[in-house]
């Protein structure tokens, strides 16, 4: 007897048109942020387009905005890749409703309301607070270095700088020279485009020259800060009085440049070696997981972040948390003297012995030691690794965010608000599911 199947026709029409909603089952992740986008504010996205006047009919923001959301929310962050799921994917069909923006569209929405785009991480944020996703008990703050959007290969030090900046003058005069001879002298030289070999070494030599400025630009302010200066006879004079073997405003023969983006700084990256990265930083909040506040720069050091992210939880919340948490990178005399909540900060790797801290010099530290010495101050510092490190595991290995793809201290600092926000809402949609 032959075996009996469910009914499959591929090229059965449907009779009659059903709800795109219901393509989805309840509970989906992209339900949840289309519920979620409408009860936002998006009345900045609409009053950029209302000052453009008269002008084609754009896609509805609130479409756009949601399947960004979905798409970094669910690691898929390329234009081209978001605008092929349109046609693909049963989710963001759903939330793109019969609408079918171009990769260039999409791209460019994205580049125009970045800022607006990040500004709804604070509105993600205070929602999360309305459905008592946050608590502002416990807060953990912690960095994470996440690559910019540049090639390790693109980059090139000071010394490196000053060599190729000789080198190329010296090929330019050469060429300079050469297309200046008779052509009866060059008539048994290969052929060579001499124009244009010089203005390619001349577009090298001035993106070198650039590049040369802005480290030594940075080198100054550098200097200033740590107290240095040019005495009457221009040496290079310290904090104190004596003579520096740096001059300056010179940066040392290895400090490095990258082209691609500028505004990226060379960092460590776990398991070794260095890329071209930003500091990224967060602010979780201990009931759910939520990434309460969050910041970037492209300084290595984590030290300076610990006020001004305790600062920012109480603007994106109106408050401010009962404790913070966070890693011997934080710590500093004036960070626990200034701090305007109670802190639990580590004052060195775990399970190692530390110089004895000298408690007339260093008060705050050594208060900090003692609290870290006692029961109470143990146990708050261990909840502070399961708080603050599953986010920038989340964002790196569950959606993949482990490279920016804007360049730029602005721009990768409104994406990266971006992505938190777009994990807190997939955290929010599990909670509540």
């Amino acid at each position: 007897m032959a075996t009996s199947y469910l009914p499959y026709d591929p090229q059965q029409m449907l009779l009659l048109p059903e709800a795109i909603q219901d393509w989805l089952p309840e509970g989906h992740l992209a339900h949840f942020i289309s519920d979620t986008v409408d009860t936002l504010d998006l009345g900045a996205f609409h009053a950029r387009y209302e000052q453009d006047g008269p002008r084609n009919q754009p896609f509805h923001p609130a479409m756009m905005v949601k399947v960004l959301l979905y798409g970094y929310a669910t690691g898929v962050f390329s234009s081209r890749k978001i605008a092929c799921k349109l046609h693909e994917d049963v989710a963001f069909r759903v939330l793109g409703a019969g609408n079918f923006p171009a990769h260039r569209t999409i791209r460019d929405f994205r580049a125009k309301h970045l800022k607006e785009l990040s500004e709804l991480f604070v509105q993600v944020v205070r929602l999360a607070g309305e459905m008592g996703l946050v608590k502002l008990g416990t807060v953990a703050i912690d960095g994470t270095k996440i690559k910019a959007n540049a090639s390790r290969h693109k980059a090139m030090s000071y010394g490196h700088m000053m060599k190729a900046e000789a080198e190329l003058k010296g090929q330019i005069q050469g060429l300079l020279k050469r297309a200046a001879q008779a052509d009866e002298a060059e008539k048994h030289e290969p052929e060579l485009d001499i124009p244009a070999e010089i203005a390619r070494r001349e577009t090298r030599l001035k993106a070198i020259e650039a590049a040369r400025v802005r480290l030594e630009q940075r080198q100054r302010e550098q200097d200033r800060q740590q107290g240095r200066r040019v005495d009457d006879e221009g040496n290079t004079r310290g904090p104190g009085g004596g003579l520096c073997t740096r001059p300056f405003g010179v940066p040392e023969a290895q400090a490095q440049e990258n082209f691609t983006d500028p505004d990226s700084r060379i960092m460590k990256r776990a398991g070794g070696g260095f890329d071209p990265a930003y500091n990224a930083q967060t602010a979780v909040d201990a009931a759910a997981h939520i990434i309460v506040a969050a910041e970037l720069d492209n300084a290595a050091p984590d030290a300076k972040w610990l006020l001004p992210m305790i600062q920012a939880v109480r603007e994106n919340l109106g408050e401010l948390p009962e404790l913070g948490l966070a890693d011997a990178g934080y710590r500093s005399e004036e960070n626990l003297r200034l701090a305007p909540i109670e802190l639990v900060v580590a004052l060195g790797r775990e399970g190692k012995r530390h110089a004895q801290i000298d408690p007339q010099t260093h008060p705050y530290t050594a208060a900090m030691a003692a609290k870290l010495h006692s029961p109470a101050g143990r146990a708050a510092y261990r909840k502070r690794k399961w708080i603050a490190e599953p986010p920038n595991g989340w964002l790196k290995s569950v959606l993949g965010f482990r490279q920016f793809s804007l360049r730029g201290m602005a721009k990768a600092r409104a994406e990266f608000k971006l992505v938190c926000a777009a994990l807190n809402l997939r955290r929010m949609a599990t909670m509540v599911a």
